[in-house]
This record gives structure tokens, C-alpha cells and sequence, in this order.
């Protein structure tokens, strides 16, 4: 090979460092919901509250905190259908957030397309329970969202446009 094929080769190989940063949070994120849903699947059948109260027990947590009790009381609403609806739901999202982070790292027009689609999708939920109630992990994850969706609006704004520039000389070449 010749320096000049060398140089080209590792230009090919290059990726864009910021989108394959996105695509581990994607994967990450993925990651948790596969938890989620393991975890779920492994409630089906118990009494959500008993085991709960043997982890406020294990944790050592007051049985007179609001939280802990509050925590409690809403277990009783959870049962077997709901824990597998919740199941269906986090490891339907994972599939979607591997499939994102799959695309990003791949450089894929798809993966950068559905990933801003969604991301823009979240993004009014975010601002609501960030108005609601302000947290610094509310507003990370608004930040690093909102950054996620405007680096994306521009990596898929700078594809299209040498589509569009090489386009143009076509249009302006003259006939003979």
C-alpha cells in the first residue's frame, strides 16, 4: 500500500467519537430496561409488598419514613398482569435502545433518524417533570437529551447537505 492508501484507510476507519459516546448511553440505557424487565419477571407470583419490606428491612430504612410507607402502600396496586405489562414495556424499550445504539456506532442514517425521533419525542415528558418537580437528575437527563437531539440535528443536517451540493452542479451543468 502506498501512504496515500494507508492515510485513506484510516480516515475510512474513523468514527465519530461523540456518536459512538451516544451509543453506549443508548446501550446503557438498554441495559437498565432489560433490568427492569428481569426484575418484573422475577416479581410474577410473590407479594411485591412482602419483599419490599425485606428489603427496607435489609437496607435498614425506618418503617416510620413517608417514603418507605408510601413505597408500600402503592405496592398493593401491583399484580401479576401489571408486572407483566411493565415486563412487555422496559423490554420493548431496551430493543429500541439497543437497536439506537446499534445504529449509532454503525454510523447508520437510520440509527441517527430514530434516535432524534425519539429523543424529540421524550423531551416535552422531560420539561413537564422537570417543571413539576426540579431535581439535578431530571435535569441531567433534560441536558444531556436535549444536547443528544441538537448534536444529531446537526450530524443529520451535515449528511444531507453533499447530497444536496452534488445535486446542484447537475442542475446548473448546460446542455449541448
Amino acid at each position: 500500500m502506498t501512504g496515500i492508501a494507508v492515510q485513506q484507510a484510516r480516515q475510512t476507519k474513523r468514527h465519530n467519537k461523540l456518536l459512538i459516546l451516544i451509543a453506549v448511553y443508548k446501550s446503557l440505557q438498554a441495559l437498565l430496561f432489560v433490568a427492569v424487565g428481569i426484575g418484573a419477571l422475577r416479581l410474577l407470583h410473590q407479594d411485591v409488598g412482602d419483599v419490599l419490606d425485606n428489603l427496607r428491612e435489609a437496607l435498614h430504612f425506618s418503617p416510620e419514613s413517608r417514603l418507605v410507607n408510601f413505597i408500600l402502600d402503592k405496592a398493593s396496586l401491583i399484580d401479576d398482569p401489571m408486572l407483566r405489562r411493565i415486563g412487555l414495556v422496559a423490554f420493548s424499550y431496551a430493543a429500541v435502545s439497543f437497536a439506537e445504539g446499534i445504529g449509532l456506532y454503525l454510523e447508520k442514517a437510520w440509527g441517527e433518524l430514530l434516535t432524534l425521533i425519539i429523543t424529540a419525542s421524550f423531551l416535552p415528558w422531560e420539561i413537564f417533570e422537570v417543571m413539576h418537580r426540579l431535581t439535578w437528575l431530571r435535569v441531567g437527563l433534560l441536558v444531556i437529551n436535549t444536547l443528544v437531539l441538537l448534536y444529531l440535528l446537526k450530524v443529520v443536517a451535515s449528511r444531507k447537505k453533499p447530497a444536496e451540493s452534488s445535486e446542484q452542479p447537475a442542475h446548473d451543468a448546460p446542455t449541448a
